[in-house]
C-alpha cells in the first residue's frame, strides 16, 4: 500500500511543477504587463528557435490557459503512472520534436501554448496501445479517446487564431514517439509462457507426451517391434 501510494506521489510530482510553471509564467505576464508573445515559436528564423524551449509556457489569456492545464496535467499523470519506463524520455521528446516540426514546417507567424505538447501526448497514448497491444495499453488509449476525440478537429487547417500545425504535428510526433518505445515494455505488460511451456524433456510422465498424436496403426506397430 505504501508502495503504492509512493507511485502515485511521484506520478504527480512533475506534472504538477510543470502547471504551476506555466501559471506563474501567466500571472507574471499579467502582473507585469510584460508580453512574452515574442519569446514563441517563429517558423524558420534564428531568433524563433527559443520558442521550441518557451512557446508552450506562454499563453495568450486565463481560457487558453486553463484548456491547455486540465488535459496536460491528466496526460501526463497517465504516462508517468503507467508507463514509468519511458515517461520522461517521451514526454521530452514530445515536447522538443514538436517545437522542431513546428519551426520547420508552420506559418511564419508567432506560435505559443501547450497545445501542440497535449497533441502529441494524446496521440502517444493512444498509438502506444496500438502498437503495443497490451491490455493495459488498450484500455489507455480507450480512455483517451473517449476524453479526446473531439481534439480531431483541432488539426483541421485555417482556424483563426489556432496554431492548426501545432496541433497537428504535435500528434504526429505523439505517433513517432510511441513507435520509437514500443519495445520498451512495462514489467506488467510482460506475456507470462504457459506453465507447460516451463517443462523440460527429461520429466517424467504416465504416458508417452506423443502417444495422443499416434494412430491406432502406429501404437501396435511399435508394440509389435517392442519400441
Amino acid at each position: 500500500m505504501e508502495q503504492q501510494q509512493q507511485k502515485i506521489l511521484s506520478s504527480l510530482r512533475l506534472p504538477f511543477q510543470f502547471i504551476v510553471l506555466i501559471w506563474a509564467v501567466h500571472f507574471f505576464q499579467v502582473l507585469t504587463s510584460i508580453d512574452f508573445g515574442s519569446y514563441g515559436l517563429f517558423p524558420r528564423e534564428f531568433f524563433g528557435l527559443r520558442g521550441i524551449i518557451f512557446a508552450p509556457l506562454i499563453h495568450d489569456d486565463l481560457r487558453h490557459l486553463i484548456s491547455n492545464s486540465a488535459p496536460i496535467f491528466l496526460l501526463s499523470v497517465m504516462i508517468m503512472y503507467f508507463y514509468r519506463r519511458v515517461a520522461v524520455r517521451s514526454m521530452l521528446m514530445i515536447y522538443l520534436l514538436t517545437g522542431v516540426a513546428v519551426w520547420l514546417f508552420g506559418r511564419r507567424v508567432f506560435h505559443i501554448g501547450a497545445s501542440g505538447v497535449v497533441y502529441g501526448l494524446v496521440s502517444f497514448v493512444f498509438w502506444t496501445g496500438i502498437f503495443r497491444r497490451s491490455l493495459k495499453s488498450i484500455i489507455l488509449a480507450l480512455i483517451v479517446t473517449f476524453l479526446y476525440s473531439g481534439y480531431f478537429l483541432g488539426i483541421l487547417p485555417n482556424q483563426e487564431g489556432i496554431s492548426w500545425e501545432s496541433h497537428l504535428l504535435g500528434g504526429l510526433v505523439g505517433i513517432f514517439t510511441a513507435y520509437w518505445y514500443k519495445e520498451e515494455i512495462e514489467a506488467d505488460e510482460q506475456i507470462t509462457p504457459p506453465s507447460w511451456e516451463n517443462e523440460t524433456e527429461d520429466q517424467a510422465f504416465f504416458f508417452d507426451r506423443h502417444v495422443f498424436d499416434k494412430t491406432k496403426a502406429e501404437r501396435e506397430k511399435e508394440r509389435e517391434e517392442g519400441i
